[in-house]
């Protein structure tokens, strides 16, 4: 009998698309139509698409995250009666994953995507906490990257089994964004959310080290930093070379990654980094602080970097001098399928 496995999700694309929520729409896009794993998904009710066969919505309400968390757990641990394994996703996978343990004889896989400490300067004791009592309690703990998983020994003293994420693409329409913005010399191009972890103070700081002012900076996205960055830039005087277009749709990604001479991800923490694997999907050569994705691609596609504007200069120009073209083996979510479907198996086995 193929295994059971009903996970636990937050988001689903187009509705949601960060990282999480992309790598759990493609898994379930991949493992739903199989016939060697049983596989449902549980999400709120809010986020989740209408009409799919195997995906179940629960309402959650009003209120903060932890009261909605606790109303979807109630409908997750009663379709694990169920399952086999259920797999939950990062910190708010408790509650739901140790109800479901709690009810059934199931195996608990918890994959995390990111730790609090990356997402946070100062990270929330509560999800800090929370994060340590899910990788004590899971049965097996999954890291995206090899990356995530030195930080969860690091900061949990739990080891975890590496699978990581596929290689998400885009598509260009050959629209020049370049032409539109008037940007005549080498665009750079940021996309994501404007939050400390992104490290973009320090992207701004190396763009008035370069001191050449024939160079752009495309800073897609928003945040809760997004007006601190543009005072920022009027400091730095260097506010006419950096233009914010605000939120970028996802339709509208491909046209700025081609168009753009260089993608720069400055993050402090990228565990995978889905936006650096975009960019080389339309042959946009990368500067990049440590990531998972860097791990598995040649060392030529990345520049990498430090988290600091010295480093993440040199780096923005040494790319520019770059010309060979960019090779790298593309990771399927086909790939991902099939580690996860050989992983269940394993679980099984030894249970």
């Amino acid at each position: 009998m193929p295994p059971k496995v009903l996970m636990l999700g937050w988001g689903f694309p187009p509705n949601v698309t960060g990282g999480l929520d992309t790598a759990v729409g493609e898994l379930f896009d991949q493992l739903e139509p199989r016939d060697d794993v049983e596989f449902e998904l549980v999400l709120p009710d809010e986020y989740a698409p209408a009409d799919r066969e195997g995906i179940h919505g629960v309402p959650t309400g009003n209120g903060d995250i932890i009261t909605r968390i606790g109303r979807l757990a109630g409908e997750f641990a009663d379709r694990a009666a169920d399952a086999d394994i259920i797999h939950t996703n990062d910190w708010f996978g408790y509650n739901p994953g140790s109800r479901a343990t709690s009810a059934h004889d199931v195996e608990w896989i918890s994959t995390f995507h990111s730790l609090s400490a990356d997402r946070n300067v100062s990270p929330p004791q509560r999800e800090v906490e929370t994060e340590q009592r899910v990788a004590n309690r899971s049965d097996h703990v999954v890291a995206v990257s090899k990356f995530t998983q030195r930080r969860i020994r690091e900061h949990y003293d739990v080891d975890s089994t590496v699978i990581y994420n596929g290689f998400s693409s885009v598509e260009p329409t050959d629209r020049d964004v370049k032409a539109e913005l008037g940007i005549d010399g080498p665009m750079l191009f940021f996309v994501g959310r404007h939050t400390d972890q992104k490290g973009i103070s320090y992207l701004l700081y190396a763009l008035s080290k370069l001191r050449r002012d024939d160079i752009t900076l495309v800073l897609g996205g928003s945040g809760h930093l997004t007006d601190q960055l543009e005072r920022f830039a009027e400091l730095l005087d260097i506010d006419d070379q950096v233009v914010f277009p605000g939120y970028l749709p996802q339709e509208e990604l491909g046209d700025y990654y081609e168009s753009a001479d260089l993608f720069v991800s400055p993050s402090l923490a990228e565990p995978f980094g889905i936006t650096i694997v975009e960019a080389l999907s339309v042959g946009t050569r990368v500067v990049a602080c440590e990531s998972g994705a860097a791990e598995l691609l040649n060392e030529d596609c990345v520049t990498e970097v430090e988290p600091n504007s010295d480093s993440i200069a040199d780096g923005i120009e040494h790319a520019l001098s770059l010309e060979t073209p960019i090779e790298y083996e593309v990771r399927t979510w086909e790939d991902v399928a099939d580690e996860h479907v050989e992983f269940y198996h394993e679980v099984l086995d030894g249970a």
